[in-house]
């Protein structure tokens, strides 16, 4: 049985890989779609031009100043308005753009009040004259049907310097949340194999925070405060009154869930407190679109912070969608701290990986917006993805034991250095699968289920890493983002490893990634993602009552936003970006008692092991939030 599966084509790979794992909003970027041939020209569709940024090199030490106490700037943060005037597109550059759309008779449906946007309206065949390029139709293997361009759009010349790109020439689902369910959860019994079933420990007596469950896999926001030092802030009075959470997702959710799940644990929470934004008309609904991944975001947020308020900016799942429900919620500047749970590798925005259009423009157009979220104070956190240190296997597979083994790659956005992205960890927990004996997670790890393949082995001698590689905590060096200011005095921090190919041969995909690029390293922060010692959440598109064993760095992102929203409470205005403070602190105060943080010694995520200090396994640690608190109000 599993012994004859050393060895299995890409296909079998994914499909042994997602047995119980959730795949919300996939879309599996670098495969080879039919081409349809050219679009309908009198098609209309919506675009976004998104407008250069100025002063970036001042806007950047501004962002710095504005968390490092002493500075004159410190919270000194901005208003929407005063960063367009100071750093938005130009009065001039603004009215060079609309003569041009005039001139493609094109029209502008929206101006965003932070000058880094116009939203277009106009036909497929305008957009194709004025971007040079050819929008072709595609049908993907599933049968579904997109438009995109089959050459790089060009900019116009008369607006170069204006316009970084032209997002939303392109329909083409292609970010993925980042949510996973337990391989082997005890209510599913055997998997696809007959081999593995998981056997629920009791419930020791359970203590601390009243709607803690102190059982894995059935944890609750009141284990999430039992484990990483919450509750003092809730006994002070903490529960994120006067702070609003936002949200930016892929995909509708039904509000009524998230009151169910708040209800079901027994957490009071605030009435009414959920407003939802409808981005470009807002994003799909239902359990393959992804609602469920909303619903946790909501649910874990709104869970931490129970007296917060929460936006919720949902968008399609397109390239202006992604752009766009960033944009929106960042410059209403209604929220305090966003969180995202969705992205794609890095490198899928590649013009290697995507037939030779360039999509990187569109990374360098997040930044922007990440750049004005921290000058206006909003703290913002991504997922690092869940396929451990090689963040393609989830979308495309691939084994350790190929010819070309799949490299080492990092997940956007949360490869942003202007974003705080969200490792996972494993707690301590006991376990047995297939009636063997009862094994242990002794100390809290860095999450890859390269234990699970060790359980198997040890124990009925056979090898099942083909099923469960590379799932685990997202992390890597990116090779597109230089290594930020914050990260260069920490110990730790890796450069890009060498000889990492990125092999698909039927694709024309034959691409190797720079070696020893000093890049950004992520995740910075990581909290429990296991699902195998995972949660419950609430998902009535995905089924009914409870869900448990559910996971992924999903779970992490929202959490520390409603962490984010007590410490806006705590401090008595918003924290702005994290990460400069954090690895300030973490780099003078190290771990302990008294320490902020909770270094991470074991486990890896089949690449970065656990150590002392920062690795790209785990960030700089887990939190102790009480502590973090205090340190952020005094110093």
């Amino acid at each position: 049985m599993l012994k004859n599966l050393h060895r299995k084509s890409l296909a079998t790979a994914v499909a042994l890989l997602l047995c119980g794992v959730a795949t919300d909003g996939f879309a599996a970027a670098g495969s080879s779609p039919a081409d349809l041939g050219a679009s309908n020209p009198s098609q209309t569709v919506n675009v976004t031009l998104v407008l250069g940024l100025h002063n970036q090199a001042s806007l950047e030490k501004y962002i710095y100043s504005t968390v490092t106490r002493g500075d004159p700037a410190f919270h000194r943060f901005l208003t929407t308005a005063q960063f367009a005037d100071r750093y938005g597109a130009s009065a001039a550059e603004i009215s060079r753009v609309q003569a041009f759309l005039k001139q493609q008779g094109l029209s502008q449906v929206e101006l965003l009040p932070n000058h880094l946007a116009i939203k277009v309206s106009g036909t497929i065949g305008q957009f194709n004259t004025a971007f040079h390029t050819a929008i072709h139709d595609y049908q993907s293997s599933d049968g579904t049907r997109f438009h995109r361009p089959n050459a790089t759009p060009s900019m116009p010349a008369a607006l170069s310097g204006t316009l970084v790109v032209a997002s939303g020439l392109s329909s083409e689902a292609r970010y993925r949340s980042h949510r996973v369910s337990a391989l082997f959860p005890p209510q599913q019994g055997a998997t696809a194999k007959a081999l593995a079933k998981a056997a629920k420990p009791a419930a020791p007596a359970c203590t601390g925070n009243p709607t803690a469950t102190c059982t894995p896999g059935e944890f609750t926001v009141g284990d999430l405060a039992n484990r990483y030092n919450i509750n003092p802030l809730y006994k002070a009075g903490v529960n994120g009154k006067g702070s609003t959470i936002g949200i930016a997702t892929l995909a509708n959710f039904l509000p009524a869930d998230a009151y169910s799940y708040w209800s079901t644990i027994g957490l009071g929470v605030k009435p009414n407190r959920i407003t939802q934004v409808h981005v470009d008309g807002g994003g799909p609904l239902g359990s393959a679109a992804g609602s469920g991944e909303t619903s946790l975001d909501v649910e874990q947020s709104g869970g931490v912070a129970p007296w917060a308020n929460i936006i919720v900016y949902d968008a399609p799942n397109t390239d202006a969608g992604f752009f766009d429900v960033f944009n929106q919620a960042v410059s209403e500047n209604k929220v305090d701290s966003l969180s995202v749970s969705w992205g794609s590798p890095e490198i899928f925005y590649f013009p290697q990986l995507n037939g030779g259009v360039d999509f990187t423009d569109e990374l360098r157009a997040f930044h922007q917006v990440f750049l004005e979220a921290a000058a206006q104070g909003i703290s913002m956190f991504a997922t690092s993805g869940d396929s451990g240190a090689y963040d393609t296997v989830r979308g495309l597979g691939g084994l350790l034991t190929d010819p070309v083994p799949p490299p080492l790659t990092a997940d956007a956005p949360g490869s942003d250095p202007f974003i705080t992205t969200a490792g996972g960890t494993t707690v301590p927990f006991s376990f047995s699968f297939s009636g063997g004996p009862t094994a242990s997670i002794a100390k809290e790890s860095v999450w890859g289920w390269d234990y699970i393949s060790h359980y198997f082995q040890t124990n009925f001698g056979v090898d099942i890493t083909d099923e469960v590689f590379s799932s685990g905590g997202g992390g890597g060096v990116s090779v597109f983002w230089p290594v930020p200011l914050y990260q260069r005095f920490t110990s730790g921090i890796r450069v890009s490893e060498k000889k990492q190919t990125l092999l698909f041969p039927s694709d024309g995909i034959n691409y190797t990634l720079p070696a020893k690029y000093q890049g950004r390293n992520e995740p910075d922060i990581s909290l429990n993602a296991d699902p195998e010692s995972g949660y419950s959440f609430v998902s009535s598109l995905d089924g009914p009552g409870l869900l448990t064993f559910e996971g992924g760095t999903s779970f992490v992102a929202p959490q520390l936003n409603g962490i984010s929203a007590l410490l806006k409470q705590s401090t008595r205005g918003r924290v702005g970006l994290w990460n400069p403070q954090i690895y300030a602190l973490q780099n003078i105060f190290r771990y302990g008692a008294f320490s902020p943080f909770n270094d991470i010694r074991a486990g890896d995520n089949w690449f970065y092991d656990g150590k002392s200090g920062y690795e790209p396994g785990a960030g700089i640690g887990t939190l102790n939030v009480t502590n973090l608190a205090l340190f952020l109000s005094v110093f």
